[in-house]
């Protein structure tokens, strides 16, 4: 399922579906969900943008956050609530969630879902977790940089082709670096701003410096 404080849920599978796999769910009747663009434009069937919502019946989601008007008015825009979520619903009304919108990243003109990044990288047998987040280039737009905590001893090369075998060329990572672990908040969530302030540090290890 997908959902939210705010709004939930927004897409869920009951017991007795067929679930599509790498699905959140079939959009729920109790709201209007959508794919917006970053001029909040609808998007094509199947394409990738931002899931926004709004109510088909009373009191089915929040009605603003309290005493925090400021906080109601950015979320709600042209009718619309912001989920700050990247998704994509196809033909079937099926919605597949992307990536929080601050984590994405773009390179080369290319959209970078580091959602997608990280579960490509976790199907290493040696890798434990694993966080993906920007790091600017200095050619504009974004590298991709991967924060890795491994079970077992292996090398940024080995994860690196393991990257090249499984992912668009895009999307490969530039840099990489072992990890004990990752800085997450009280509810265990990786906390990415922490890795992106943290940039490319002395352990860092850098394909390109390899060449």
């Amino acid at each position: 399922m997908y959902g939210m404080t705010e709004a939930f849920p927004l897409a869920v599978w009951n017991v007795t579906d067929d679930a599509v796999p790498g699905s959140a769910g079939r959009l729920s009747p109790l709201f209007d969900v959508r794919i917006f663009d970053d001029d909040d434009a609808e998007v094509a069937t199947g394409e990738p943008g931002e899931i926004v919502c709004r109510p088909r019946a009373p009191h089915v989601m929040f009605e603003g956050y309290h005493r925090n008007a400021d906080a109601t008015v950015e979320q709600w825009r042209n009718g619309w609530f912001h989920t700050g979520d990247f998704g994509r619903v196809d033909g079937d009304g099926i919605l597949y969630f992307v990536d929080r919108k601050k984590d994405a990243m773009r390179r080369r003109g290319e959209n970078i879902s580091s959602f997608e990044v990280e579960q490509s990288v976790l199907k290493h047998p040696a890798v434990a977790d694993v966080a993906a987040h920007a790091v600017p280039s200095e050619f504009g737009e974004d590298d991709v940089k991967i924060c890795v905590v491994v079970s077992e001893p292996v090398t940024p090369e080995a994860l690196l082709q393991h990257c090249q075998e499984r992912m668009p060329r895009f999307a490969v990572p530039r840099y990489i670096e072992l990890v004990d672990d990752l800085p997450r908040n009280a509810v265990g969530r990786v906390l990415k701003y922490v890795l992106r302030e943290r940039g490319v540090t002395p352990q860092t290890w850098d394909r390109e410096a390899q060449k």
